[in-house]
């Protein structure tokens, strides 16, 4: 990564970015381990490219001239570095040309400069990948400029990013979403967000109720794609999909109270990669805001803020609004670094930061007039996904919405985990209730409602499924290759946290878990302490109500009842569901078998008298309501021995539905 050190700077120059020098780390654009586009754990980083080279090939690639005329060896160094960090990139990255870090003065000369990018271009070639231009500073050594550099994809593929939109009520968040997506500015009277809302009681009401998606589509350039047609004002993703080189998806939630479950849920079940905040600049920080900021740091996904109203709020009243929110964010329990982002200078060096988790971004915009937009969708251009995934594991994907699509049949959406999953490739698809996995092939794939071939893990799709209804699939479910082995589990261990309780939790204390995109009511067996208040962590072992789940170790779940919340990470599955399944299968056969014997064996009733049993066992299916329902049979079979005349032979028929 010669490159960088030829690019990236060891440390800020003196003057170059007086606004955020006080705020941000040094060494701003060293590249980072893990995701290259935004260089989190750089620190110290400048010395290990040079290294690096060396240890390699005794290259030495740490000044900044290494891109003006580099030979043969360090133009193939250069070529593989820029590779490795396109790859931690997820498919993109900052690249600073004209510093190196060998000590010397920042910035070259014209000619010099002209040289290095044309280099830059002809590399970016060799790994078939775009350059955009993003700003130029000058320093004592003459100029200084930052590109990105994004793969190129083909013309069914984009890179994506999930965004999940959190705040108080009111505070404009689909206002927002509007005005991004749609490309006209607001009225202030609710014109901007009619677009986006999915029912007709959140039009009269102005409130989300449901989980919202909308997309922003970016280009080669960094250009925003979104165009909506002039007459009905609707979206085409298809186009916009073509079109783009990436796509930001907005997941649009609900800030009231009421509707906290949903929020909940969008954030765990939609996997987000980074958290918008919105507050409203007059309103300030009420209501929500905290318990949405908590539930982004719970979940460890990196927060921006974004101050909305400016153009309505007093200038002291939005001063006290930045001054709380940025003691908020300093507060023990954040820990975060807020930058107030005013120019393009701001933009790069925070999202080149961002996923450090540590630095927050803060913008102030209006809806209204459109102020600081520009740099909101800068911004949101710069940021790239934060996990990169294998293709080469068994394929998971988890369901967290069902809909019946007439004509297409069951669909359902949610996010691949990871793996690859193509076109007509069978799944196992479960957890039913009694915690067995069925077979399903999928029928045809759509990423933001366009039709792909294959999708990829990280990527957000949606499969038409082969003889299914939709009755039968659930939120929560998951579709795994059957190399995976899948088990459903029943009880499980988690290490938790408990953020706010009334008063104390104790065993046989019933929550909801929310752990992806599973929602259902857990009670508590045991734990390690008597009881939990406010701030206690304990070892807990908890059991499911209704039916069991798919789960991993290390999944992070939250736990919620009322005001009471908890965070956790599962440490442990216990009691798989292993006989169980073989049980179900076997009831299904039975009842099956009865069904279709149920007629003969009327008929054998009135003639056959040299059976003794048989009145009895035309009887039973009749009684225990065709043992097909498992439910209907545990219910029916008192009613049976009641009234069997040969109570032996009934339990034995029961038990083979149960």
């Amino acid at each position: 990564m010669a490159s960088l050190t030829a690019t990236e700077p060891a440390i800020c120059p003196p003057g170059a970015i007086p606004a955020a020098e006080s705020i941000v780390p040094a060494c701003m654009f060293a590249p980072d381990r893990g995701c290259a586009d935004d260089p989190s754990s750089g620190e110290g980083f400048e010395d290990g490219e040079g290294t690096n080279g060396e240890s390699a090939d005794h290259i030495d690639l740490s000044s900044k001239l290494v891109l003006v005329s580099p030979t043969g060896e360090q133009y193939d160094s250069l070529l593989r570095h820029l590779r490795e960090r396109i790859d931690e990139g997820c498919g993109e990255t900052i690249y600073v040309v004209g510093m190196g870090s060998d000590g010397g003065d920042y910035g070259l000369d014209e000619k010099d400069m002209e040289a290095s990018v044309a280099t830059v271009r002809s590399l970016c070639e060799q790994i078939e990948a775009d350059l955009i231009w993003l700003r130029e500073r000058t320093d004592t050594g003459g100029k200084i400029q930052d590109y990105l550099i994004r793969r190129r994809v083909g013309e069914q593929d984009f890179l994506e990013v999930r965004v999940a939109v959190v705040g108080n009520v009111d505070a404009g968040k689909s206002t927002l979403l509007g005005v991004l997506t749609h490309g006209e500015l607001d009225n202030g009277r609710g014109f901007a967000r009619q677009k986006l809302f999915r029912h007709k009681h959140e039009m009269e009401s102005g409130r989300t109720s449901s989980v919202g998606n909308d997309i922003l589509g970016f280009d080669q350039e960094g250009q925003v794609v979104n165009k909506p047609d002039s007459h009905g004002g609707g979206l085409d993703w298809t186009k916009i999909c073509e079109k783009s080189s990436k796509v930001i998806t907005f997941i649009d939630l609900a800030g009231h109270e009421k509707y906290l479950k949903t929020t909940v849920f969008g954030m765990t079940g939609h996997l987000p990669d980074f958290c918008m905040l919105m507050v409203g600049s007059n309103a300030g920080i009420v209501g929500m805001t905290k318990e949405h900021l908590g539930l982004a740091l719970a979940l460890n996904v990196p927060v921006f803020v974004v101050v909305t109203k400016i153009d309505m709020c007093p200038a002291n009243i939005l001063q006290e609004t930045l001054k709380l929110l940025q003691r908020l964010l300093k507060s023990p329990g954040c820990r975060k670094i807020p930058v107030l982002v005013q120019n393009k200078d701001d933009v790069i060096v925070t999202a080149s930061n961002f996923s450090s988790e540590r630095m927050c971004p803060i913008f102030q915009i209006s809806n209204v007039t459109g102020e600081n937009m520009d740099l909101l969708k800068m911004f949101l251009n710069l940021l790239s996904s934060r996990t990169n995934f294998s293709n080469d594991e068994p394929a998971e994907f988890q369901i967290d919405d069902t809909y019946s699509v007439p004509g297409v049949g069951t669909v359902v959406s949610g996010t691949t985990l990871r793996g690859m999953i193509r076109l007509n490739d069978t799944l196992l698809l479960g957890p039913d209730p009694l915690g067995t996995f069925i077979p399903i092939a999928v029928k045809s794939i759509h990423r933001k409602r366009m039709p792909v071939r294959e999708v990829r893990g990280g990527q957000t799709a949606s499969f038409a499924l082969k003889k299914i209804k939709r009755s039968s699939i659930r939120k929560g479910m998951v579709m795994v290759s059957p190399k995976l082995m899948p088990q459903a589990t029943w009880e499980f261990e988690a290490e938790i946290l408990v953020l706010h309780h009334p008063t104390t939790i104790s065993p046989r204390y019933q929550a909801m878990v929310h752990c992806g995109s599973i929602r259902q009511t857990a009670t508590i067996l045991t734990m390690n302490k008597d009881c939990l208040r406010t701030g206690d962590k304990a070892s807990v072992h908890f059991r499911f109500i209704k039916t069991p789940e798919y789960l991993h170790c290390d999944q992070k779940l939250v736990f919620r009842e009322g005001r009471t919340k908890a965070v956790g990470t599962i440490t442990k599955l216990l009691q798989s569901v292993n006989t169980q399944a073989a049980k179900a299968q076997q009831a299904k056969m039975q009842a099956s078998k009865k069904s279709s014997k149920e007629g003969t064996a009327a008929s054998e009733e009135a003639g056959s008298t040299a059976r003794p049993p048989s009145p009895n066992t035309a009887q039973v299916p009749l009684k225990s309501g065709g043992g097909g329902r498992r439910r209907g049979g545990q219910r029916h079979r008192g009613k049976g021995l009641n009234t069997a005349t040969i109570p032996t032979a009934v339990p034995a028929g029961a038990a083979g539905t149960a």
